[in-house]
């Protein structure tokens, strides 16, 4: 924005009385910033005019020459959004209830998501990184969307000028609605496999979830939130999808390391302070303000009880069951939690349900949906019975049609696959709902409009709009976007992954550590010694899209520079010690091979490396049944399977033997509990971690740092034991104990 353009929004302003003019302007790189004494800081992007009042500035969003209440930043956000929301169209409206689908910044060819730049793809364009797609710039003009995920992105400036061109072309359109961007969890020092996840940009890498519970400390929780919300305002992104707080207590679960734990108390406990966190604004009278991002807690009722350890992303996986009656403490994060927080914000500020069919969890009708389509959950438990005013956001894709393959990445509409899409929408919006989540299109919610007038009236649905839009517009207004949603690159740059953030990260992945095991105290391993670290072998298998991976031979720590800690030796003979960096069980609980071969496809779920053969486990299903299959039992009992990374268990067992007397570390990254009965024994030292960084473990073997963290969980005796465990019961299953007698249980650490 040239000076020019300053001179005609000052140009603007009506009435001005000389000496009462309580603002300032100043210029920015692509947009303007007015400063009103002591009030709210106003960033202009576009031809925004500006007018005056008791001599403060206020953007006219409307374009009409008069102050409105939603343009008012004197008045409360609720006041607000209400004023805003009675103005807006069906059509903005239902943008305002879509949540779009993975956005990359930029897309580049190739991978599962992609869009054009001027119809060509990115590569063929002259797009800088940061420009809109095609896509984007239909789906914010057409769709009136204007809650937009971000899934990667290059870099912090990156970033800031994408949110910036989003946020410049929203301010042009009628009522200026500015962009609430949000996040998956981007911080973890380690990818992990069962999500989405956003790597590449720069922030400072922290624990896992459960490596935040494996810390236990909750001013560590609060200072993680506190330092990814300052990181992710300064990318531009407003709402995180989290934090999941589901309790873990069915070991077998693929999405249990982005959980705070499995013990109701100390996860509520957590959960406060994260959100607390995550959510406030220092000296905001209501907690709410520009340093705020709106927490997105997940998943309503509790998405960490599913039958045999599946995962309800698949069909396959689709039924959560509470065989120990445990289902209200799987509530307590939320209701006594999220719901209940001791700062100023009061209560996390959305709630995403999870996909599952909660078996048998509906007391009043019944029925066996998943969890937004479920009145009794949704809108019995939630909204009436804990209060629940916040925002309700479902799921990603659960409103299309489904794939006829039950071992499929497939839209997740449980239980209502014979309901059209838009009867869908109206279901979920009848049960108290506000957002459709990956859903790019206003159409269906269109329809779902209509069909609601048809059954309840015009003047009802108008209202129940409304309801809906004035909750998504009040965090909108909350985090200070409808007067500042501009960005400094420079500034944020400066701020995302700085050395204080970085620093704070790597001194929290020690605290999260566990030194299970120090057999002669060989830690710490003192520096410049040679060290042996065998190589990983994959077998073929399927990651999170159900795409097949060919196998692989990985060698740990290859990108990293480990002269200042060791010299590496590419045989054991050589080495004075062993490093040993080892993965929990990586197994799938269905395959379409022995469904083909007449079997039911399911298998079970391993938290061990050798072939299994589940003797113990339910010979009748709890929960089972789909249009898919002609059975409703989906037991696995006497079924055998075998995990992809079972030659880590190889590598360990060679390397003892080829190491002698020498030491032999081992590295465990638990991504789910693993049985330590097969390498337990085989190591002098045990380190257990939950997603770290090279220099973080490297740091805590060679004595730079203290491994502080304790189990946050039960290390499983065996199979069986994991098998005969319920799997909504907190108290997990029953644990390993060494030879020397150490119970390796929740809590426990040398």
């Amino acid at each position: 924005m040239n000076l020019r353009k300053y001179v005609i929004l000052t140009d603007a302003v009506k009435n001005h009385k000389e000496g009462l003019m309580r603002y300032t302007i100043e210029q920015k790189e692509d947009f303007c910033l007015i400063h009103n004494e002591n009030g709210a800081e106003l960033g202009i992007g576009a031809d925004t005019p500006v007018i005056e009042e008791d001599g403060y500035a206020f953007k006219d969003l409307a374009r009409c020459g008069r102050l409105l209440p939603y343009e008012d930043w004197r008045l409360d956000p609720d006041t607000r959004a209400r004023d805003l929301a009675g103005r807006l169209s069906k059509e903005e409206i239902a943008g305002l209830m879509l949540y779009s689908a993975h956005q990359l910044v930029p897309f580049r060819s190739g991978g599962n998501f992609q869009a054009h730049y001027g119809g060509k793809s990115f590569e063929e364009s002259d797009a800088e990184p940061w420009e809109l797609t095609d896509e984007q710039i239909s789906f914010l003009k057409n769709d009136h969307i204007r809650h937009v995920l971000q899934m990667r992105v290059d870099d912090a400036a990156i970033s800031a000028r994408w949110s910036n061109a989003m946020q410049r072309l929203c301010e042009a359109e009628r009522w200026g609605i500015p962009v609430n961007i949000s996040s998956d969890p981007r911080h973890g020092a380690s990818a992990a496999g069962a999500e989405f996840r956003t790597a590449g940009s720069d922030v400072s890498k922290w624990p896992e979830g459960i490596g935040l519970a494996a810390a236990g400390d909750p001013e560590l929780v609060r200072q993680f939130a506190k330092v990814m919300a300052k990181e992710y305002r300064a990318l531009g992104i407003t709402t995180a999808l989290g934090p999941q707080i589901d309790l873990s207590t069915e070991p077998r679960w693929m999405r249990l390391e982005d959980t705070l734990g499995s013990d109701p108390e100390k996860v509520t406990e957590l959960t406060r302070a994260f959100v607390d966190g995550l959510q406030t604004t220092d000296g905001a009278p209501d907690g709410w303000g520009k340093d705020s991002v709106i927490g997105m807690v997940k998943h309503w009722p509790g998405g960490g009880t599913g039958e045999g350890g599946r995962d309800a992303h698949y069909p396959f996986g689709c039924y959560a069951v509470y065989p120990g009656g445990h289902f209200e403490e799987h509530l307590k994060p939320f209701t006594e939690g999220a719901f209940k927080l001791d700062g100023p914000t009061r209560s996390a500020g959305a709630v995403m349900p999870y996909y599952t069919v909660s078996w048998n969890a509906d007391i009043k009708d019944h029925e066996q949906v998943g969890n937004s389509y479920n009145h009794y959950i949704l809108h019995d438990l939630l909204r009436e019975k804990y209060a629940y005013d916040g925002v309700v956001c479902t799921d990603w894709g659960i409103t299309g049609d489904p794939l006829p393959d039950v071992d499929s990445f497939s839209p997740r509409c449980y239980g209502v696959e014979n309901l059209s899409v838009a009867q869908r929408h109206l279901r979920i919006i009848m049960n108290g709902a506000d957002q459709f989540g990956g859903n790019n299109e206003i159409g269906p919610v269109l329809e779902a409009w209509k069909i609601g007038e048809e059954q309840y009236g015009e003047e009802f649905m108008r209202e129940r709009m409304e309801i809906s839009a004035a909750r998504l517009l009040r965090g909108i207004f909350r985090v200070g976007l409808f007067e500042n949603p501009y960005l400094d690159p420079e500034e944020s740059s400066n701020i995302v992954g700085n050395a204080q953030f970085v620093k704070a990260g790597l001194e929290a992945q020690a605290k999260s550590m566990v030194l299970l095991k120090n057999r002669a105290q060989v830690l710490p391993l003192q520096k410049g010694i040679k060290v042996y670290i065998p190589d990983r072998i994959l077998r073929r298998h399927q990651v999170f899209f159900l795409a097949w991976t060919e196998g692989s031979v990985q060698r740990p720590l290859a990108q990293t520079d480990t002269g200042k800690w060791f010299v590496r030796t590419d045989t054991p003979e050589d080495a004075d010690a062993a490093i040993v960096i080892m993965e929990s069980p990586q197994s799938k609980g269905y395959s379409a091979e022995d469904a083909a071969a007449g079997g039911n496809g399911y298998l079970p779920v391993l938290l061990q490396y050798r072939p299994y053969t589940a003797v113990a486990a339910r010979e009748v299903s709890i929960a089972g049944g789909s249009f898919r299959e002609d059975f409703t039992n989906r037991s696995y009992r006497g079924k055998t399977n075998t995990c992809w990374n079972e030659a880590d268990l190889d590598a360990l067992e060679q390397t003892r033997k080829a190491m002698g007397d020498k030491p032999v570390i081992v590295v465990m990254h638990l991504h789910n509990p693993a049985v330590p009965s097969e390498w337990e024994p085989l190591a002098d030292a045990v380190i257990a971690h939950f997603g770290i960084s090279p220099e973080a473990m490297m740091d805590v073997i060679f004595g730079d740092a203290k491994a502080g963290g304790h189990l946050p969980y039960n290390l499983p005796k065996d199979m069986e034991a994991v098998e005969l465990h319920d799997e909504d019961d907190p108290a997990g299953p029953a644990p390993y104990v060494t030879a020397d007698h150490q119970v390796w249980e929740c809590g426990y650490s040398m």
